[in-house]
């Protein structure tokens, strides 16, 4: 067989000359909202399960939920919650083929951030 000259370069470009963007970054936070609120799911049944159950099952669940521990889990659940949805109603929107160009993109990406933080921060004074 003939010898084949290599030449040598990288299979791929490496991750770390990407810089990050508003899109990728939005769109990674959508996924990692997602799956975070697999487990705030389950604490919520399990609360309200333990309020079927038993006066002592819901007093220990609602004791932690109530907990310093707990306002800080639910704001940040909320969080999720808040911005999870505005990915998908981001996504609704591109689907429907509105909002595609690169600026609105981007200034859809930073409102998603924002409009959860706010919405956050209405749902704890009101609460």
């Amino acid at each position: 067989m003939a010898d084949v000259k290599r030449i040598e370069r990288p299979l791929s470009p490496h991750l770390s000359i990407y810089r990050p963007q508003m899109t990728s970054v939005s769109s990674i936070m959508v996924r990692i909202t997602g799956i975070a609120l697999i487990p705030i799911t389950a604490i919520v049944v399990w609360w309200l399960l333990a309020a079927a159950i038993s006066e002592t099952a819901f007093a220990f669940i609602d004791g932690l939920m109530r907990s310093w521990l707990g306002d800080l889990f639910l704001i940040a659940a909320s969080w999720a919650a808040y911005y999870h949805m505005l990915g998908r109603l981001r996504h609704v929107i591109w689907d429907f083929g509105y909002c595609l160009e690169i600026n609105v993109a981007l200034k859809l990406g930073a409102g998603m951030f924002i409009g959860a933080t706010v919405l956050t921060i209405l749902t704890a004074l009101i609460v």
